[in-house]
């Protein structure tokens, strides 16, 4: 009996051991989990200015009001410290809870189903022992009865969601290595589409992968008073005139010598693409290039005639004028501005499209590049909502959109004026700011698991 007793606890006592190895996780796993929620942002969504890391409280707007964020930390009352990974793996993958409710699009679960297996693993593992638990609880909408209601929720995804399932690559482009990896981390984790795909009325995405589609990642839609711009490789707004490097430089930075980010493009750069490997950037940058042009847009031409007209004190409209009294002294008469420190907008992929609200936002609002490891300075344009009207705006506006050979739209001083009214000054995102900012202190970069130009006169 005794022995039969002794044989009996160790052998309990080995299963409590198997348990707890299994309850915490690898290291080398939760940190793999970390490097993939940064690819994947879920701290911009998930935290807000003043909180703790990933406990929600977000608020976004819908056409039918507005929803928040809920708490994703180990806290097992207000947030997900009671999930199995079944259940963690269910709500990625089709959108529906442990309580078995159709969260809103806004999550983008399509994108999300599309992760292999072993990286779910290593998502969980790090929610569950990376995370600190916090104990806010998530808030509910601010969408009144009967619009609050989730059975539509479901239905919407029975109609519209694809079919869950990990990334599969299409047989075409095995031969290529780095476009697969490029093409899983842009269709799935960065859920790029997200905002660079057209919706239908319905809300869906046009397309939720590159197959076949050309409007997929191809822009066009308007989102928080700025025009959200083509990532596939086509003139007229896209990347026809980045290169890889370019790109990698954008997502690493937040700026390149075409362009400097602005709206919630930066966020994704302070949040997620910095921390992401060389690597990964390069095969995301090799994988857009890869994606044929859904316009037929003509590539950009300089044109040396306005620039020579600044150069020489001559402007020849009011717009002209207003550039060369506020804007050349960073941006130059040629509008090729300087480096990496004040953005071209000569060729500007965001000045080549019809629809200029960004141009129109960015005056109105002034800009901030995001501090990045790499790129600490973090450089101001000082907002001009307060001197300029909206006639003075507009005419800046169609002065840059047209000059220099861009072929964007033009605009009207009604035009601006609906821009003016959701128009939130920029305040100066410094160094300091971003290290005290949203995540307390600044993270340190993680490596993913093996599996000033010459200025002149002008």
């Amino acid at each position: 009996m005794t022995h039969y007793l002794t044989k009996s606890l160790a052998l309990l006592g080995l299963a409590l051991a198997m348990s707890a190895s299994w309850a915490v996780p690898d290291a080398k796993l939760i940190k793999q989990g970390e490097y993939l929620a940064r690819a994947g942002d879920c701290f911009a969504c998930h935290s807000v200015t003043g909180g703790k890391p990933f406990a929600g409280g977000l608020g976004m707007e819908t056409p039918i009001g507005k929803i928040y964020s809920s708490n994703i930390t180990p806290d097992k009352k207000a947030g997900i410290g009671t999930w199995s990974f079944a259940d963690f793996d269910k709500l990625m993958r089709t959108g529906v809870t442990k309580a078995g409710y159709t969260v809103y699009p806004a999550m983008p679960y399509p994108s999300y189903s599309r992760l292999s297996q072993a990286d779910m693993q290593a998502l969980y593992a790090y929610f569950m022992h990376g995370v600190k638990a916090d104990p806010t609880p998530s808030r509910d909408s601010d969408i009144v009865w009967p619009l609050s209601m989730r059975f539509p929720l479901t239905i919407w995804r029975w109609v519209f969601a694809p079919k869950p399932e990990p990334y599969q690559p299409p047989a075409t482009n095995t031969a290529n290595a780095q476009i697969l990896r490029g093409a899983y981390l842009v269709e799935g984790l960065g859920h790029c589409g997200a905002c660079h795909t057209a919706r239908a009325v319905t809300m869906q995405e046009k397309a939720y992968t590159s197959n076949g589609n050309t409007d997929f990642l191809a822009g066009g839609q308007v989102i928080d008073g700025w025009n959200v711009p083509s990532l596939r490789n086509e003139h007229g707004g896209g990347l026809a005139r980045w290169s890889t490097a370019d790109i990698v430089d954008f997502l690493k930075t937040g700026r390149n010598g075409h362009t400097a980010s602005f709206g919630a493009m930066n966020d994704v750069v302070a949040h997620s693409t910095q921390y992401l490997s060389n690597d990964d950037l390069t095969s995301m940058a090799v994988y857009l290039k890869s994606l044929p042009a859904n316009n037929q847009a003509k590539p950009f031409v300089a044109d040396a005639k306005v620039a020579t007209q600044l150069f020489n004190g001559q402007p020849a409209t009011a717009g002209a004028l207003l550039y060369l009294n506020k804007c050349a002294g960073c941006h130059r008469s040629d509008g090729k501005g300087y480096g990496t420190a004040f953005p071209a907008l000569a060729g500007n992929a965001v000045l080549q499209g019809k629809d200029a609200t960004s141009a129109i936002n960015i005056i109105l609002s002034g800009g901030a590049v995001p501090s990045t490891h790499t790129a600490p300075s973090a450089l101001t344009m000082a907002p001009y909502a307060k001197e300029l009207n909206d006639q003075q705006v507009a005419d800046v506006v169609n002065f840059i959109q047209t000059s220099w050979g861009n072929q964007g739209g033009t605009v009207v001083a009604k035009d601006v004026a609906k821009v003016r009214k959701i128009a939130i000054p920029v305040k100066p995102l410094t160094a300091a700011a971003f290290a005290a900012g949203r995540e307390g202190t600044v993270p340190q970069p993680v490596s993913r698991p093996s599996s000033v130009d010459k200025l002149d006169n002008k």
